[in-house]
């Protein structure tokens, strides 16, 4: 129990730490987002939608831009999207193998 109550301590503050960078990428993706939306005549929750679906690679095909320059944005939309889950699953791992570490160093 003390290893998941570690891991939780650290994990909180690690997202605290780098949520300035988390909110300016979701913030990017969202603009991104309705721009494409509105190139493309989306209703914002459709555009908004879209955009982190694509950001997460998900890609379920429901909503796909049809123009050059919206497919160019979901593209950046895309790599914006790695970054920023890729810092979410980095600190996942970081404290979860530095809470290991010290679990297993104190016994």
């Amino acid at each position: 129990m003390n290893l998941t109550f570690a891991f939780l301590y650290k994990f909180f503050w690690a997202v605290v730490l780098t949520f300035p960078t988390l909110i300016l990428f979701s913030i990017v993706i969202a603009v991104l987002g309705l721009v494409v939306g509105k190139k493309e005549g989306w209703t914002n929750f459709d555009a908004i939608y879209w955009a982190f679906i694509t950001a997460l690679t998900v890609g379920y095909g429901d909503l796909r831009p049809t123009k050059k320059s919206s497919r160019i944005f979901a593209l950046l939309i895309s790599v914006i999207g790695i970054m920023l889950f890729g810092i979410v699953v980095a600190i996942t791992v970081n404290t979860f193998g530095s809470s290991l570490q010290e679990h297993l160093a104190s016994k």
